[in-house]
Formats: structure tokens, sequence, C-alpha cells
């Protein structure tokens, strides 16, 4: 069997350098699972332009096809969608949905051996064949906003059944039709504040922290709230600290000598929010585009079959030929850059306040 290059390198620390999967020398743990383990561990990889068989007989009867279907090599969803999403050398490609994924591709030429501290993978041709992956994410995004819509949503969930003044099928439309409308209407109240430099101010690690150097013990923070505190504010709080967060991946490639160039926007959330990809644009101070398909994984898979299939001679041309291209683009406004680069110097700030003193591990030494 063909293995992926995409999962074993990003997931089971399958490298070339290795010969293959860790050495037993790596540690005790390791040598026990490498000499008990009965699957034989494998040597070789494939990128996902690759053939890695026709379809069997079986499935060809199963499925009405030829046995003479190219199958290729997989790869995770993320990075099939990083191609259907038309990434580019040194751009930023994020899936942004419930949590996000951040994908760079660099030529192999290019980067060399140099290794980036800190963020969650790094493969050859795990992407594009030819170029090195890199891989990064936050935890959490879409679910901290889904988060927020909840806890404003318990008392149409728990109070609103109780009070008798509506019957279950009339209170069951009227939380569904608030839920729906919530985010959009917090959005939009949330646009309109000023510009304020001590705002309320949140840590987006509700999750833990994907990237830049993971730590799942870390958790969430809001802190400079008053009485007049209110949802939007809070909401705005929380949708800067997600962008504060992205703009932590991209400084983490920037510092480790790769520069990020501009920004490619994927998901639902991407699709959905004018308000937090201008926000995006802004704290990360540089363009981000939106891919016009709804469906970027669907569609990379599609131009990595057309490849494997002899249909393009590589994956860029399919890329080219299928590509949908992008229908909106957000670009930083001056003056709210250069306040958001001081906003996030304070959430730098809070976040090394939350890591070095209330992380969890701490209060329980």
């Amino acid at each position: 069997m063909k293995r992926s290059v995409c999962s074993a390198g990003h997931k089971a620390l399958w490298a070339p350098e290795f010969g293959g999967f860790l050495p037993t020398t790596f540690s005790p743990a390791w040598t026990r699972c490498w000499t008990d383990s009965p699957i034989k561990l494998f040597k070789e990889t494939y990128t996902a332009d690759q053939q890695a068989g026709t379809l069997s007989p079986e499935w060809a009867q199963r499925l009405g096809l030829s046995t003479d279907v190219v199958v290729g090599v997989g790869a995770f969803d993320a990075h099939m969608g990083a191609v259907g999403g038309q990434i580019e050398p040194y751009h930023l490609s994020k899936v942004m949905g419930t949590s996000t994924c951040d994908m760079l591709v660099a030529p192999t030429a290019e980067i060399g051996s140099q290794c980036v501290n800190g963020i969650c993978g790094q493969v050859g041709g795990s992407i594009i064949p030819g170029m090195v992956g890199l891989e990064a994410g936050q935890s959490a995004f879409g679910d901290i906003y889904a988060w927020f819509r909840n806890l404003l949503e318990w008392p149409l969930k728990h109070v609103l059944p109780k009070t008798g003044l509506l019957d279950a099928e009339l209170a069951s439309q009227l939380q569904q039709a608030l839920s729906a409308q919530l985010i959009a209407e917090l959005s939009a109240q949330a646009a309109l504040l000023p510009l304020e430099e001590d705002a309320e101010l949140a840590v987006d690690w509700m999750n833990g922290r994907r990237t830049p150097d993971a730590n799942q013990l870390l958790e969430g923070a809001i802190a400079g709230l008053s009485l007049g505190s209110d949802a939007p504010r809070i909401f705005n709080a929380l949708v800067e600290a997600t962008c504060f967060g992205a703009k932590a991946i991209a400084d983490r490639f920037v510092q480790e000598g790769i520069p990020v160039k501009g920004l490619i926007g994927l998901g639902g959330v991407a699709k959905k929010s004018p308000y937090i990809m201008q926000m995006m644009a802004d704290v990360m101070d540089m363009p981000i585009r939106i891919h016009r398909s709804e469906q970027t994984c669907a569609l990379g898979a599609a131009m990595f079959a057309a490849t494997a299939a002899g249909l393009y001679p590589k994956v860029e041309d399919a890329m080219e030929a299928m590509g949908s291209g992008f229908d909106a683009e957000y670009r930083p406004d001056p003056q709210r850059a250069a306040f958001y680069a001081k906003r996030y110097q304070k959430y730098r700030k809070l976040g090394a306040f939350v890591e070095n003193t209330l992380t969890p591990s701490r209060l329980n030494a």
C-alpha cells in the first residue's frame, strides 16, 4: 500500500531524515511500540498527485465504474483544501471554521533544511509536491463565537420554556430564529464601537493553544470588564482575540525566516463574516482574499485526482485550470492597523500573564 506523506509526516513524525519513522533510540516507550506492534511500519511515502493503484473489481462493481479508474494517494482535508483554495508560495491559507488550520508552502530549494520552531508540522510535499508544507492553526476560532452565542441563549433554552407564556413549538421556533440572527447582530453592533485602547481584552486559548508553541493546558481570559461591558463589547474582544491569535502565528513564521506575503481565507467564517475578515486584515496589516468556492477540500481532491489520472502534468496546472478564483478581498485600514498594533502588545502581555501565572499546572504545583 502506498502511504501518504501528508498523514505520515504531519501526524506520525515520519521524515526522510529519519529514514522513515523515529529511530528506536528515540525513547524506551517508542522502542516498545516499534518492537511490539503487529503492524509493519513503512519507510516510503507518496504525494497526493501519485497513483495508489486502480479500482478493485469489488468496488468497481459496487460503484458501477471501470477497474481502469485511477485511485490517488490521499492527504488531509485541510491540505487538499489549501490546494483547492489556490494556495501560493508564502501566502498563509487559513481554513477558518470551528478552529483554524493555517498552511503555507515554500519551494524546497529556498527553505532547504531550515526548521520552523513552534508550529504543527513541516513536511516536504504534504500540500504541493516539490514544496515544503508548513502547518499551524488555532485550537478554537468559530467555536469561541459559538460559545458566546450559547452563553447568551441560556435563558431562552432554560427559562423561557418554564414561563408558560409560549407553547413548546413556538418557544422552539423563537429560540431557533434568535440563534440564527444573534452572531450577525452582534457583529453589526460591535462594528459600530469606537476604537478604545483600554477596551475589554481577551485571550483566545479557550481550547488550549495549538500554535505557536502548543500547550493544551492553557485557558482563555477576558480582562477589563466593567458594568458597562455589554454583549457587543465582549463579542468584539473575542473576535479581536482570534485575530490576534492568527497574527501570532504569522509573526512566528516571520521570526523564523519564512515571509508571509498575504492571506487566503477559506471556510465558513471567511465566507460569512465581513466584520471578522475586515478585522483580520486590519490586525494582520495585510490583505486577505476570500476564495469563491465553498467546497475547497472537494475541489482540491478533484485537482489531485485529475493530476493522478494524467489530465495535468502537475498539480499547479490543475489548480490554474480548475480553480474558481476569489470573490472578495479585504484590505487593511492604516489607522485601524496602527491601533490594533498597540492592542496586540497588550494581548501578548495578557497572554504571558495567563500562561505564566494562571496555567492549571502551575496552580496545582
